[in-house]
């Protein structure tokens, strides 16, 4: 679940009001895309839209909202704000952004809820913000092949502005092969990231002590024989091969190979394990298109350092910006 969606479940869940900021337009250059969310109450702020200026007076407007909201009319608390990074906030972007404020109670707490379950799910959802109405916050399965994140401001026709946005889970799945440092120092740079993580190792010593509640998103599996963690992961997975063994390298690498339907495969080693794991598995019969995608050496070009926290960091960065090639492709072609 995004931290802005469990930090606004939690405080309605509590009685407390809460007001959602979401980048509902931006023009020129801005600190975050439409789409982006805070969270704002009495005493905390959750999530950020960008930091600077922009942020300090989107908060200082969202309180304003919270008071207004606690003295008025309780059945509908939203408004748009439209400003000018530059000269009225005084940022180095230059551009336009336009901020939408939602003044959200308990009352708001099923849609809420019921958003978090989809997402949890993996199914996108739109949601639907009218603001020149009382009508409530609507959610509805988006229209096929539209299914990745997306936030659009309409104000014409007039009906008033609506905001409608596609809100699609973010996470991705790694599975992750080796406990030894390098692993270790992975998992520890991935769990700040929208990521699940299946961590898989024969040797159960290995593992560290983790409490569980605070991993949620981590499962840590010592078993025998890892290769059932290949076939059983889901399509589009991120898999990462660094045992202690190469021979059970390789045949991990065969596996994820023969399955083709992964979104990134990476194997430690160097330019030299490459070659040899090449002949091997075209000996083997992998389709040599499927080799050619085998990430090895791992970890974005220009870092040499081989100590396990720069690999791992290294190593992240590649994941990520494979996530964001794939969200990019996935957006629908507009005239």
């Amino acid at each position: 679940m995004d931290r802005w969606l469990q930090s606004l479940q939690q405080t309605l869940v509590h009685g407390d009001a809460a007001v959602l900021v979401t980048v509902a337009r931006t023009e020129g250059s801005a600190p975050r895309d439409a789409g982006t969310k805070m969270v704002v109450t009495r005493e905390a702020i959750y999530d950020t839209i960008g930091g600077g200026h922009l942020e300090f007076k989107a908060i200082d407007i969202a309180r304003q909202v919270l008071r207004e909201g606690a003295h008025g009319p309780t059945d509908v608390n939203r408004r748009l704000e439209r400003m000018s990074l530059g000269p009225s906030l005084g940022q180095c972007c230059g551009g336009v952004v336009v901020l939408s404020f939602e003044r959200l109670t308990i009352a708001d707490l099923g849609w809420v809820k019921t958003l978090a379950r989809r997402l949890a799910a993996g199914q996108a959802t739109v949601r639907s913000v009218p603001f020149d109405s009382t009508l409530p916050v609507m959610l509805s399965d988006p229209e096929p092949g539209c299914d990745v994140a997306d936030c659009l401001l309409w104000t014409g026709d007039g009906t008033g502005p609506l905001l409608t946005e596609t809100i699609a889970a973010r996470r991705f799945h790694v599975v992750l092969f080796g406990a030894g440092h390098v692993g270790a120092a992975l998992v520890d740079v991935l769990r700040a990231l929208p990521c699940s993580i299946h961590w898989v190792d024969a040797r159960d010593a290995q593992f560290p002590k983790l409490d569980a509640a605070q991993w949620p998103s981590l499962t840590i599996d010592a078993n025998d024989t890892p290769e059932y963690a290949v076939d059983t992961a889901p399509p589009g997975s991120y898999f990462l091969v660094m045992t202690h063994s190469h021979a059970l390298d390789q045949t991990l690498c065969e596996r994820i190979l023969r399955r083709a339907d992964y979104a990134y495969f990476g194997l430690i080693g160097s330019h030299t394990k490459r070659k040899q794991f090449e002949h091997r598995l075209a000996a083997r019969g992998i389709d040599p298109h499927q080799i050619a995608r085998m990430v090895c050496p791992i970890g974005v070009a220009g870092i040499v350092d081989k100590a396990p926290e720069v690999i791992a960091i290294s190593v992240a960065a590649q994941l990520l910006q494979v996530v964001d090639m794939r969200v990019a492709h996935a957006r629908p072609v507009t005239a």
